[in-house]
């Protein structure tokens, strides 16, 4: 008995699950770029020869179990999951396009599970950073109290860049050391601020902003060279314009400085609830991402001055 090519079971079993069909379907009817529509050949190209070494011919055949194995298979190969993810969009797009074409009535890969999304650890200014950053804005430029101010804020109070934009003058409560601070779902916060901040927002309420006030503030705090509230781009060119200043070359944002905040705090050991409160996190796993940061702080250290770091 001769045996059969492997090409030629390879092109037996593209043309039983329609595979030039489905090709057709993204490229013409999803209108697909090539990029997404090789990607996806590839990805179930990698399904078919998984399926066929298990005695599949055709797609009304394949079970949840076996794509469950199949996704297993991917995990042991050592693929990402990223890659991995894009292998289960493409199965359950092929079993929509099959459905929608009527060549099976169930589909298998609607209980399918991606791997979890990875949370990324947010970049983090070291302290000789951020003291760099905020000294950044030269005393000659006419809005520089104005950009310290802004700069305090977001590493001083942890503010997110719209609710900096949004303080008001009467969000100020510099007796108390305090900031009200409206944040998402519109709930509101007190966040304790040091001497610092106070003094730099002072400066600028006391020598920059009654020169930029026109009339057209609306009762905020921070205003643009226009009079007008600051924006949140506006906010994110000072932070840009600041970063550059101090020579940091890695990208800064608003957010930087407030995942620097949260960070140096649990570094100083502030306790975990307490950084979520100042955060205006709902959710206390949304403020234990900065533990892993201070971990990767804490072995960084180690590294850096262990005898067998």
């Amino acid at each position: 008995m001769v045996a059969t090519p492997a090409s030629d079971l390879t092109a037996r079993l593209e043309r039983a699950f329609a595979l030039e069909g489905f090709r057709d379907y993204l490229a013409l009817e999803t209108g697909a770029s090539p990029h997404t529509v090789d990607n996806y050949r590839r990805d179930l190209r990698h399904a078919l020869t998984f399926l066929g070494d298990r005695g599949v011919t055709g797609p009304d055949q394949v079970t949840r179990q076996q794509l469950r194995e199949f996704v297993f298979a991917l995990k042991d190969m050592g693929l990402s999951p990223a890659t991995i993810r894009r292998h289960v969009s493409s199965l359950r797009t092929y079993y929509g396009f099959l459905l929608g074409e009527g060549l099976v009535s169930e589909d298998p890969s609607d209980r399918l599970e991606s791997p979890k999304r990875g949370r990324k650890l947010p970049s983090v200014l070291s302290v000789a950073e951020v003291e760099a950053l905020l000294a950044a804005p030269k005393l000659e430029d006419p809005l520089a109290w104005r950009d310290r101010a802004l700069l305090e804020l977001g590493y001083g109070a942890g503010l997110r860049v719209t609710e900096i934009c949004d303080l008001r003058l009467d969000d100020l409560l510099a007796a108390d050391q305090l900031l009200r601070v409206i944040g998402k779902g519109n709930k509101q916060r007190l966040v304790p601020i040091g001497r610092k901040t106070i003094a730099a927002v002072a400066v600028y309420l006391n020598s920059i902003r009654p020169t930029l006030d026109r009339g057209r503030t609306r009762g905020k705090l921070i205003l643009n060279a226009r009079g007008q509230p600051l924006s949140r781009v506006g906010a994110w060119g000072v932070v840009k314009k600041a970063a550059l200043g101090a020579g940091i070359k890695r990208n800064v944002t608003p957010h930087t400085l407030r995942h620097s905040f949260a960070t140096h705090l649990l570094e100083g050991g502030a306790d975990l609830r307490a950084v979520q409160e100042m955060l205006g996190h709902a959710d206390l796993s949304t403020t234990q991402i900065y533990t892993h940061v201070d971990r990767e702080y804490l072995r960084t250290i180690h590294r850096q001055y262990h005898p067998r770091g």
